[in-house]
């Protein structure tokens, strides 16, 4: 044991000593692109612009030595946390590979330190001892056989110890890691991903992946984690403008995305899903529109069933618009045949009004100069003139607004409501007319716009990344599988935490039918919560089996805390004092996250002003995710984490009643690292 413990220490000096001598390299490399490209840039600012290619590629230079120089200042302090021995079967050679967060080279080209994310790290994350493999999901594996599977303690660029296992980190490392701050768990997280988590980071980005997660599971993260891979795995296939976040609010958004730079993951999109509509529409889009949040008509209008309804409407106007009738010549007859544009028309089905209308026209040109071949060319262009734009002519004049409130105004006549939803929808249709849309409108009017004005397919989007997908309706997600055909989608939830209960899903059967189409795509499940306390997941485990009928259970990780603590008092400047002297005792503990969670913004918003003569308040509810004490609705908390969470007057008694409010209870619970505080007056 001690000459084993003498080598890994002498491996440890070994790598740090091969990072110094890359320290001081990448360092001499970046001071001397970085010179050249300062003096590129005022020599071309100067007028010599044929310099600005040099330019390009000294600056190229200068990012690559920059970010080589942050891989190694952080790998000095941390060089790897993991390492693997094995025999490659095919090459029957025994291989050793060091793992960390960043791979670092000895040189050029030989490897030090294997990165997390190339194909071999699977071993140590999924492996057992013994015969397995590893490569690409669209690869053939490298079978192998496994014979040592070691973890490391590392810190302050020590090392502090290691074990051997079986498993990649086993529960009682993960203790260690999830007993710190927020901020400190984020930090060792990828020495922790489990095999479950592993397995969903990994996938092929050619598939459609729905993954059920409890509160916990690490959901959002391992969608981080898979960013990451896939960005370095896949670079030949998917540029980093292809990715895109979508999430249900900005503070949701700007917490995942903090998140992104710490895994070596450049500036990716990230929208709200009514942005991501909004997007969709293009130019058709007015920017005199305003955003508004759902109301009382969202759960007739948030349906798979209206979307198709709506796709319905459309496909008929489309046969109305498009003429595929016989379209004659007095001079050359025939010019177009019915059979010809029918069947233009049929194998077509997706492309637009406009976009047919156009196909048509172009078919009118190829056979007039066709059918005119040998004629003068002076005949030929005044015959094109003459037809020219006639197609193009029958494009509808009504915009897809116009498109979307004669749809609804026919839907309305078409489906009897009860006297209280007309009345809404009566004042849904005022709203529109004052330019007043929510996310199922948008999602309607990109429909329209997809169906009557696109010219071109949409190719932005090559991979969307879904978090709290729960949290939106089907037709919202009917809509972009039209629109978006070719994208693939990891979609990421817990349709126990549907906080919009008439609108959202309370289950993944239908999106499974609507996505999960190929052999390839697939639903996981993650059902380890790696954030809460046993004492926090017992008592939120109670309110699950409200929230979900018992459906979707939780698997802590075996670490304990504090008992959850429920008060009550008899007013609200009562309690106001107790959080004060209760965030005091917080601070103590070293805990930097704390949210104060309250039923709506409205109380949100009197909670914040009357706690303000007590403590410091930090602006959370300006939809930015930062340290200290935030007052926010329990809308607005899910997706995130705190180190400690302070329930205002949450009526657990009532809450529990039904469904709807039972999953906002257990949003807000879960929410905790460490500590959960119910106060009731």
């Amino acid at each position: 044991m001690q000459k084993d413990w003498n080598q890994e220490m002498q491996h440890f000096d070994y790598c740090q000593s091969i990072i110094r001598h890359n320290l001081l390299r990448y360092e001499a490399e970046y001071d001397k692109y970085h010179a050249q490209v300062q003096e590129l840039y005022k020599s071309i600012n100067s007028g010599d612009v044929e310099l600005y290619n040099q330019l390009m590629t000294a600056a190229s230079l200068e990012e690559h030595a920059s970010q080589s120089l942050s891989k190694n200042r952080a790998a000095f302090q941390k060089p790897y946390f993991g390492r693997i021995d094995y025999t490659d079967c095919d090459l029957e050679q025994e291989e050793q590979v060091y793992i960390g967060k960043n791979g670092i080279f000895k040189n050029r080209t030989d490897v030090l330190i294997a990165d997390w994310r190339a194909p071999i790290s699977t071993v140590y994350y999924e492996n057992e001892l013994g015969d397995g493999e590893y490569g690409l999901a669209d690869e053939k594996p490298i079978p192998i056989r496994l014979h040592l599977k070691r973890t490391y303690d590392v810190a302050d660029g020590k090392l502090k110890g290691y074990y051997d296992s079986d498993v990649a980190s086993n529960d009682a490392l993960l203790v260690q890691y999830l007993s710190r701050n927020k901020d400190a768990v984020l930090g060792e997280i990828i020495s922790t991903i489990q095999k479950e988590q592993n397995e969903i980071i990994r996938k092929s980005p050619f598939a459609n992946i729905i993954v059920q997660g409890v509160a916990g599971s690490g959901k959002t993260t391992v969608a981080m984690h898979r960013i990451s891979y896939l960005l370095y795995n896949y670079k030949h296939r998917f540029e980093s403008n292809e990715y895109c976040i979508v999430g249900s609010n900005d503070l949701l958004l700007n917490y995942i995305t903090s998140g992104l730079p710490e895994l070596d993951v450049p500036n990716i999109k990230n929208l709200r899903m009514d942005q991501l509509f909004i997007r969709l529409c293009e130019k058709d889009w007015q920017k005199k529109n305003r955003v508004v949040d759902p109301d009382q008509t969202a759960p007739l209008r948030c349906t798979q069933t209206f979307m198709q309804e709506l796709d319905l409407y459309l496909l008929n106007k489309r046969e109305e618009y498009v003429d595929t009738g016989i379209y004659t010549d007095s001079q050359l007859g025939t010019i177009l045949s019915a059979s010809n544009n029918e069947t233009l028309f049929r194998e077509t089905p997706t492309a637009s009004i406009y976009t047919l209308l156009g196909m048509l026209d172009d078919r009118v040109k190829t056979r007039i100069k066709f059918l005119m071949s040998g004629m003068e060319k002076e005949l030929i262009q005044a015959k094109l003139k003459e037809h020219a734009g006639h197609y193009k002519n029958m494009r509808p004049k009504a915009s897809i607004y116009d498109f979307y409130l004669d749809f609804l105004t026919q839907w309305m006549q078409e489906h009897p409501c009860t006297p209280e939803d007309s009345a809404n929808l009566q004042t849904h249709l005022s709203h529109l007319a004052c330019k007043e849309y929510d996310l199922y409108d948008i999602a309607a009017l990109a429909l329209i716009h997809y169906r009557v004005t696109q010219k071109e397919p949409n190719q932005e989007f090559g991979l969307l990344f879904m978090d709290e997908a729960q949290d939106f309706g089907m037709g919202a997600y009917y809509v972009l599988r039209k629109l978006l055909p070719a994208t693939y989608f990891t979609i990421m939830g817990d349709v126990s935490q549907n906080i919009n209960y008439h609108t959202g899903l309370n289950d993944w059967y239908e999106l499974q039918k609507l996505f999960l189409t190929s052999e390839k795509d697939c639903f996981m499940l993650l059902q380890k919560s790696y954030r809460n306390t046993i004492e926090i997941s017992e008592y939120a485990g109670k309110i699950l089996e409200k929230a979900s009928f018992g459906r979707y259970k939780i698997t802590p990780v075996i670490r304990h805390g504090v008992p959850v603590n429920e008060r009550q008092f008899w007013s609200d400047m009562e309690m106001a004092e107790y959080v004060s002297e209760l965030m005091d005792e917080i601070h103590q503990k070293g805990y930097i996250t704390t949210a104060i969670i309250c039923n709506s913004e409205n109380e949100a918003t009197r909670v914040r002003e009357l706690l303000s003569d007590h403590i410091p308040l930090t602006d959370g509810h300006l939809n930015n995710f930062s340290q200290g004490t935030m007052v926010l609705p329990i809308r607005l908390v899910k997706g995130l984490e705190f180190d400690s969470v302070i329930l205002w007057n949450p009526d657990m008694k009532h809450g529990l009643e039904r469904p709807e409010t039972a999953k906002l209870l257990y949003v807000a619970c879960t929410r905790a690292l460490h500590e959960l505080h119910i106060l009731n007056n």
